[in-house]
């Protein structure tokens, strides 16, 4: 029988994947970073920050039902997802933060830019990963092997 745990971390799942399929709709596109309209650059920084958000919060959720005592916040969470094994790259994933955390309160153009590389390069192909190793889980039949 599904608990609540079980499925809130499984219907948040649903919500990251669609949020990171619309991510990697525009990073895996054969178009330059620099080839992206203006609006098209600001929904790039609008579809990181909220694929971000949900790939902690679900992290958060499964760490939560297979039972971890652990701070609460994306702190903990990565802290925590990272002796589970569920990331491999904490400090990547710290920088992917610290990025999205930024561009809440950056308007230099250049700065905002240079994330949008990082997200090009290194942070949608993480967050790629990470939906492609919870895509694996959430088909597991019995939870025990989690």
């Amino acid at each position: 029988m599904e608990s609540q745990t079980d499925i809130r971390w499984i219907q948040r799942y649903a919500n990251f994947h669609r949020a990171c399929q619309r991510l990697l709709e525009v990073t895996e596109a054969d178009r330059l970073l620099e080839d992206l309209t203006e609006l098209e650059r600001e929904g790039l920084v609008q579809r990181f920050e909220y694929t971000f958000e949900l790939a902690w919060k679900v992290l958060q959720d499964l760490l939560t039902f297979k039972g971890y005592d652990f701070m609460a916040g994306p702190n903990g969470t990565l802290r925590m997802a990272f002796e589970d094994g569920l990331i491999s790259d904490h400090d990547g994933w710290r920088r992917m933060m610290k990025a999205r955390n930024k561009l809440t309160h950056v308007y230099d153009e250049e700065e905002v830019f240079a994330i949008m590389e990082l997200i090009f390069d290194e942070y949608a192909p993480v967050l790629k990963k990470l939906d492609e190793n919870l895509a694996v889980l959430s088909q597991k039949k019995t939870y025990q092997q989690l």
